[in-house]
């Protein structure tokens, strides 16, 4: 089956691409067709997510296995595309080069077979080109998270609050630590 994507970069201009790629591809084929398509450098590490309908990152799938011995995590390579999206299942989180956090929202469109003569994967649509940097992010905490007083957080004051006395008369020299 081939499966239809629409990869949006999470800014506020309209940058995305539209996709065709066989179910049966792996993430990482799915990877290479994005950094291809919105003409990233594709040499940094990148993960996709499984997503809820509000875009809350779940289950990771990375580009290597970074869990050290501990429980493996799924790997682009191992995991193919129909075995985490489905039409009940439509959405991933894309995240490109960690360290300027490129941000795209994938979601199935369709379902379908494969036409005669097509070579897959391939871009059927494109509109915008990515900016010169990455989009700037707003994290917030998730609220099923949060603390049960009554919203307000406590002030342990500014990093530049005139509180000259913080660290009295000493420096950081007095101690010998090395």
């Amino acid at each position: 089956m081939i499966y239809r994507f629409r990869a949006i970069l999470d800014a506020t201009q309209d940058v995305f691409r539209d996709i065709e790629i066989e179910g049966s591809a792996s993430l990482e084929d799915f990877h290479n067709v994005l950094t291809q398509s919105f003409q990233l450098p594709g040499d940094e590490m990148a993960s996709f997510y499984a997503s809820d309908e509000e875009w809350n990152q779940n289950e990771e799938f990375s580009l290597f296995d970074m869990s050290e011995g501990s429980s493996a995590s799924r790997t682009m390579a191992t995991t193919t595309i129909e075995e985490v999206v489905s039409k009940s299942q439509p959405q991933l989180v894309y995240i490109y080069d960690f360290l300027s956090m490129w941000t795209f929202l994938i979601e199935l469109a369709e379902v379908a077979g494969p036409q005669d003569a097509v070579v897959y994967p391939q871009v059927i649509f494109s509109i915008g080109e990515l900016p010169d940097s990455a989009p700037d992010k707003e994290f917030e905490a998730d609220p099923r998270f949060a603390d049960e007083t009554d919203g307000d957080e406590e002030y342990r004051g500014d990093i530049d609050d005139g509180d000259d006395d913080f660290y009295d008369e000493q420096t950081f020299d007095d101690y010998d630590l090395y």
